[in-house]
Parts: structure tokens; sequence; C-alpha cells
């Protein structure tokens, strides 16, 4: 007879947990309010959702503090693991939440805010994200996949609009699939190496000279199916502009940020030990897959008639260079991943909200959409402000100097140069240039076209709430002055990634 095992509290080292626990608290603090007291003003629910982001972004930098004195920290039976990795990502995606809650704080009384679960429904899907990237168990990831990809279905349909539900309907779909490529890869690393822990399987297939390469190829072509749909490269993405064009404009703003960096973090931990380790047909498939999705997007980019539907297929082409970073497998490399997506989330977190502020419920007869490029025509003339913000953040996606995204750019493609990758540095900068033409498209517009008939400067502020015009002043200088802090938040970014071992 089996005796029992004691296990004590404190090996399991539950404080690796805290980070994800504040916001399933804060959400389930939300759903009991409001099942005591419904029809509470939308103000209590952004202010609670705001407090418990502010409590986990308190929890991360505790954990940052322990893992700069005890390195990296595990936990809950070794499937809870915080590292440099965990610690910048977890940065990047609650910092970006906080940005994105006070959007909710609309003159207009749109569909989703009105509802407490929309917060609640948000705060869990932070909490998956999290998991995402604590962990290096292949089952805990898939939890937090799941956990945070039905939060945002949900969310993308609350919406309400005929477009909203098709975006959610389909994102559904294609999601089910991309999880069941994520079990079928997972599935065949467990049965080539008996272990769900990346870690683990490196170090078993390492120990097999990588005997069972067929196998290994099955699952990591599985994997990069279901990892490549979440940031939707080519030619995972086509659920992407869709999907955008349904969802909000600052929902959407949301989606071409947070969720991707989860998934980079995971993208990073399973592919770079298998490109480490000289699997050669791995590394070409990247090499195709980060070609294809920077050039293609910015072929349909270039178009596209429709500013939030270009704005799509920008993220997407921005997804590919990032993932250049995790090919190229680099300190370096990795380093500038990061840094390259904290100065995106800046940039496109405003341009999404300057769609945001100017969203209409009825179209007017000279629109075809409700974010057309004729809607911007003349705007410089109707409203001087919002031209001059929202050109400010196509020059910054452009790459061009001194703007935020330049550096960016920079430190990506000399961190290829410096990797060997010569060819897909060039690649790089000759797709940036490409880029350039459909940003400076719409400043075309703004700057260079007369107002079409009918159309005003309220039409570009009629939801401009305190809130929201802080939102992007704060991306505003953030874009404009990111180079003031640039060597300090790369060296606290390389710090946290080379002691992380990568």
């Amino acid at each position: 007879m089996l005796e029992p095992v004691n296990i004590s509290l404190e090996s399991l080292n539950l404080v690796t947990l805290s980070p994800m626990l504040i916001p399933i608290v804060g959400a389930l603090l939300i759903l009991i309010i409001d099942m005591i007291k419904g029809g509470l003003d939308k103000t209590l629910y952004v202010a609670l959702s705001l407090i418990f982001l502010i409590m986990d972004f308190g929890a991360i930098m505790s954990s940052a503090m322990a893992f700069s004195h005890d390195g990296t920290i595990m936990g809950v039976f070794d499937t809870m693991i915080i590292d440099g990795l965990a610690i910048i990502s977890q940065f990047i995606i609650v910092g970006a939440s906080m940005l994105f809650i006070p959007l909710a704080l609309t003159h207009k009384r749109f569909h989703e805010f009105s509802y407490p679960e929309f917060f609640a429904l948000f705060l869990f899907m932070i909490s998956g994200f999290q998991f995402m990237v604590a962990t290096d168990s292949l089952i805990l990831i898939f939890v937090g996949l799941e956990t945070a990809s039905l939060a945002l279905y949900t969310l993308i349909a609350m919406h309400n609009r005929d477009k909203s539900f098709e975006a959610a309907v389909k994102y559904f779909t294609m999601g089910a699939l991309a999880a069941g490529f994520y079990s079928f890869g997972a599935m065949v690393f467990y049965a080539l190496t008996g272990s769900v822990e990346i870690n683990q399987i490196a170090n078993v297939l390492a120990s097999n000279s990588y005997a069972d390469m067929p196998y290994v190829l099955i699952a990591s072509v599985f994997m990069l199916g279901s990892l490549g749909f979440k940031v939707s490269l080519v030619p995972f993405h086509t659920w992407a502009p869709d999907v955008y064009e349904g969802a909000s404009a600052s929902m959407a703003g949301f989606m071409s940020i947070v969720p991707k960096i989860a998934v980079f973090v995971v993208a990073m931990r399973v592919f770079e030990f298998l490109i480490h380790s000289g699997v050669v047909w791995l590394e070409v498939v990247l090499y195709i897959v980060v070609v294809l999705t920077m050039t293609m997007a910015n072929i349909w980019a270039l178009v596209q008639t429709d500013v939030k539907r270009m704005l799509a297929y920008s993220s997407i082409s921005h997804a590919g260079f990032v993932m250049a970073a995790i090919l190229i497998g680099t300190t370096q490399s990795n380093s500038a991943l990061f840094l390259y997506w904290i100065l995106f989330s800046f940039t496109n977190l405003g341009s999404f909200s300057m769609l945001w502020i100017s969203r209409q419920k009825h179209l007017p007869d000279y629109q075809i959409s409700d974010h057309s490029y004729d809607k911007f025509a003349g705007m410089i003339h109707t409203a001087p402000v919002a031209a001059t913000i929202m050109g400010l953040f196509m020059l910054s996606l452009a790459g061009l100097p001194p703007f935020a995204l330049f550096w960016g750019k920079l430190y990506i493609i000399s961190s290829a140069v410096t990797g060997g990758y010569t060819l897909l540095a060039l690649i790089m900068a000759l797709n940036s240039a490409i880029a350039g033409y459909y940003y400076l498209k719409l400043i075309v517009y703004m700057f260079m076209k007369e107002p079409v008939v009918g159309n005003d400067g309220n039409l570009y502020v009629s939801n401009a709430t305190l809130p929201l015009k802080f939102i992007i002043g704060f991306a505003g200088v953030g874009t404009i002055f990111a180079f003031i802090v640039l060597n300090p938040l790369l060296e606290f970014i390389t710090a946290f990634v080379y002691n992380s071992g990568y």
C-alpha cells in the first residue's frame, strides 16, 4: 500500500502564482458585485479593473526583484516558472491592458461596456495570457491559451454589430482548429519524450540525438501552425483582417499587441532549442514563413481602402518582423524582440485609439466603410490636432527616425546582421521601405487632399473623453521621446533575457 506524500505549501512556492491569481480575484469580485447589485455605472468596473491590474503589476515587480536576487524561480511542482521572459512579457501584457481599460470611458454608450461581464472576461483573459508566459508546461500553456481565447471571442462578439458576430464566429472556428493543432503537436512531443515540459523535452531529444526526426518534424509543424495562427503569420493569417474589422477599434488595437507577445514567448521557448540544436529544416521553414509574412502582408496592405484593415495587415507584417528575432535566436535578437514590441505597443495602441474616438454608428453617404480613407481626407483643415497626432503614429509605424519604431527596427535588423542573417536583414529593410508607402498614403489623404463634402471636425473627436485624450497623449509622448530611455530599457531587457539563458 502506497503511503501518502505530505506536500508543504512552502515547497509549492505559491508566490509564483500570485500575478495570475490577482486578475482572477478581480474578475470574480466584479461578478459578485453585479449579482448583489446590478445596473451600477461602468466607471466602478473600470476603476476596479485598473486597481487589480495595478496590484498585478506590483506582484510582477516583486517577482522581478526576486528573480534578480535568486535567479529563475520554480513553483507548483515545477510547472510555473518565473524567469526573465515571463517577467518582461507580463510587464507588457499588464501595462498595455492598463492603457486599454480607460478606453471604455467614452461619451457614447457602446454596447459592450454596459456589461460588467466585459470587465470580468477581460481580467480572466489577462490571467490566461500570464499563465502562458510563466510556464514551460505544454499543458498549462494550453490552459492559459484557451482561457484567454474563449474570453477574447466573447469580448469581440459583445461589440454587438453584424460584423462583430461574424468576426467572433470566424475567430472561434479558426481558433478551435489551432487548438487542435497545438494538442496534436504536444501529444507527439509527449510520445517522443514522456514529458510535457519544454526543458525536459529539449534534454530528451538532445540525448537521443534527435533520432526520431520525422516525428519531431510533425510535432513542430503542428506547433508552428497553431502558434502561427495566434500571431497571424502567413499563411495562417486569413482571419485577422476580418476579425480586426469586426471588433471595435480599441479591441483591435489590443488584439494586435497583448495576445501576440504571449504567443511570441511560447514560440521562443518551443522553437529556439530546436534551432540551436541544428535542426536545419525548421530554420528553413521559419525563414520562409517570416519572409512571406513580412512581404505578403505589406503587399495586401497597399491595396486596402479601409484604414483599419490597412492597420490589420500592418500588424501582420510587424508580427513577421518580430518572428525574425526568434528565427535568429541570439540574446541580442531576443532582447530586440521585447524592445520592438514595447515601442510598437505605444504606436499601434495610439493608432487604433485614434480610430476609436472617431467611431460612427451610422455611416454618411460618402463613406464606404467605417474608417475609409475618404473619411480622413483634408483632416488637417477640419481637425488639425487629430491629423498631426495620427500622422505622427503613421511615421513611427513606417520606421522613420527619430520616432519609436525606427529604433526597434534598427535593433532587430542589426541583430540579424550580427547573427549572420545578412540576406534576411536586407529583406527586412526592403519591407520597411514598402510599408512606408501605405502609411504615407494616409498622411497624403489627411494633409494634401480636400475634405469630402459633409465632413467636419466633429467627426474625428466625437468620442474624445479626457481618459482617451490622456491615453493618446501618453502614446504620442512615448512615440516621440522613446529614444531618451532606449539605452536603460535595452540594458534592463537584455539582463533579464540573458539571465534566463536565451
